[in-house]
């Protein structure tokens, strides 16, 4: 038997039968090649999910937070994006804007029926603001006036100081708007009656000139608007730049709420002046967890400001949350109160209604293994130990599916926004953009050996002729100290620059009295933050964006043979 096997076997491998095994062997090989294929596929497929950039690691969130391939302007490592950036504007709803003929249509017909011993007394007396004929009359001319925004809203006029004065407020966005957010502006009108009985506007004031039209008074009848509740479509609010904010601390409504509520806080850790790309990072994790958890979030209103951001060049504590970003927005859509109020209370009711506290001090302790925890306060306390003292360091790993961050929670200081929109206004919203980075950058020739010559006056010019068309208003922003280095430019362009515009934040301002009555009194300082915020958002606003370093200079922004790294 084992012989005849043997025989067998060296048979097979007779030369006249190699061809055909040969062929069997190859066959079965590709067979198998094929079917691991298709198992690899199937589990890759059932598996995969797209990659988010939004759930990325902190050393990655920190680039995708601050640049984009072609936009250098939002790269330089200053000013974070918030919800915002992140919305995607509903074209239905901003589609539906007023135009000229919808008022004409809606005018009152017995309007016009004006008898001659009417207008005759009429013509000696105050103008009725609240005549429909006046409405009307202010709608029109407001439309055709204003060729670059469309309008959304008209709040009914308000009477004036004067008494051919009228005050009126709208809501708008610009035609080439990018961002989901609505403005609102309201306007001083001079309005006389002609001889021939015909209305007719003098006069329109600069910009938040109306103040009597400033805010809805109470049992006053709606203006006019194509489409009711323009500024929330399909559940989505979008922000409204120019209304009062009200970004006053959260209350508890009385002992029995409190002691029924669950908490958790945050405390310690090493992300404390960090640049705002890491703490917006962090925060948003804590609050993310918060509401995985269904607890409200006790948070620091305070915030450090790191030295990249402050004229002093050194970390400055005493700022406050609300000074950089929009707080009425996140306390009415998310539930949150303010750390020493919370303490407040929690040292008067918490032994009395038996309220206990579970302590977490390692971050690997993730949300799924408190979600039975039934303590009335969860309390994460970070060490000293950096990295692992991050807050960010908890919603990393198997936490990045489960617990996602609310960026639709956290927008930009409408009190910021409110004066990007005051320069916008001022320019007409018709204006083109220019970003130049000089600084430290243009002394180091060695990274950037083309950027000091690329962006001086004579190579803007040279550069810019085919961007931009003469005359045009030029915004530019830019680090260069000396802002009469682009005097030259005035030749061809009305250039503006953020320094431009003090008046908005100076001692005489809104911002400057609001922000110090926030800040019990003491006067707040326009940061470099602040000063960052607004010139990228006027910047982002302009109808042309030209850039440094995609449109003015062949250097890369981080330096020599970064170009590759910088666009990935």
């Amino acid at each position: 038997m084992l012989g005849r096997s043997g025989l067998s076997r060296t048979a097979s491998f007779r030369p006249e039968n190699l061809g055909q095994n040969a062929s069997y062997m190859i066959g079965n090989l590709c067979f198998t090649i094929f079917v691991i294929g298709v198992l690899v596929f199937t589990i890759i497929a059932a598996t995969y999910e797209p990659e988010d950039p939004l759930f990325h690691p902190s050393t990655k969130i920190t680039t995708f937070l601050t640049s984009t391939s072609n936009a250098t302007f939002q790269s330089d490592n200053t000013v974070v994006r918030t919800g915002e950036d992140f919305m995607v504007a509903n074209q239905t709803a901003f589609s539906t804007f007023i135009n000229v003929t919808d008022v004409v249509e809606t005018k009152d017909v017995s309007a016009d029926e004006i008898s001659l011993s009417r207008c005759e007394s009429d013509s000696i007396g105050p103008i009725d603001c609240k005549d429909p004929e006046v409405f009307h009359l202010m709608m029109k001319v407001v439309i055709e006036r204003f060729k670059d925004i469309h309008f959304y809203r008209f709040g009914k006029p308000a009477p004036g100081p004067e008494e051919n004065t009228c005050d009126m407020a709208w809501q708008f966005r610009p035609k080439e708007g990018k961002t989901a957010t609505f403005y609102k502006d309201y306007r001083r009108f001079v309005v006389k009656r002609l001889k021939n009985c015909k209305l007719s506007v003098v006069r329109i004031g600069d910009y938040h000139s109306g103040v009597y039209a400033k805010k809805k008074h109470k049992n006053q009848k709606p203006g006019f608007e194509k489409v009711p509740g323009g500024q929330e479509q399909g559940g989505v609010s979008f922000p409204v730049v120019g209304e009062t904010v009200n970004d006053s601390l959260p209350v508890v409504e009385s002992e029995n709420a409190f002691s029924r509520g669950k908490y958790l806080i945050y405390v310690g850790g090493g992300d404390r002046c960090k640049n705002m790309d890491h703490y917006l990072w962090s925060f948003l994790c804590a609050l993310g967890e918060a509401q995985y958890l269904n607890r409200t979030l006790i948070m620091d209103l305070t915030i450090c400001l790191s030295s990249t951001y402050t004229l002093s060049n050194q970390d400055e504590e005493g700022k406050d949350f609300r000074f950089y970003f929009d707080f009425e927005h996140l306390k009415e859509t998310a539930s949150v109160l303010d750390q020493q109020q919370f303490w407040e209370d929690w040292n008067k009711w918490q032994r009395q209604d038996g309220m206990s506290l579970y302590l977490v001090e390692d971050f690997r302790v993730t949300p799924m293994k408190l979600s039975e925890v039934r303590d009335s306060l969860i309390l994460r306390r970070f060490g000293l130990l950096e990295p692992d003292n991050y807050w960010y360091r908890v919603c990393e790993g198997e936490t990045e599916s489960v617990v996602r961050r609310p960026w639709h929670l956290v927008w930009k200081s409408r009190r910021l926004m409110e004066i990007v929109s005051a320069i916008s206004s001022r320019l007409n919203w018709d204006y083109d953009s220019v970003h130049i980075v000089r600084g430290e950058k243009v002394r180091n020739m060695d990274m950037w050996p083309n950027l000091a010559q690329d962006t001086s006056p004579d190579s803007l010019i040279s550069t810019l002729q085919d961007k931009i068309e003469d005359g045009r208003n030029v915004y530019i922003a830019t680090n260069e100290a000396n802002t009469s280095f682009f005097d030259p430019l005035k030749d061809k362009y009305s250039t503006h620059f953020l320094s431009d515009y003090q008046d908005l934040w100076d001692e005489n301002s809104k911002w400057y009295s609001e922000t110090k009555e926030l800040n019990h009194g003491i006067p707040v300082e326009f940061d470099g933050y602040m000063r960052a915020s607004v010139d990228t958002e006027v910047f982002l606003r302009g109808k042309k964006q030209i850039e440094t370093f995609n449109d003015l200079t062949n250097d890369c922004k981080d330096g020599v043979n970064t170009c590759n790294t910088t666009a990935s």
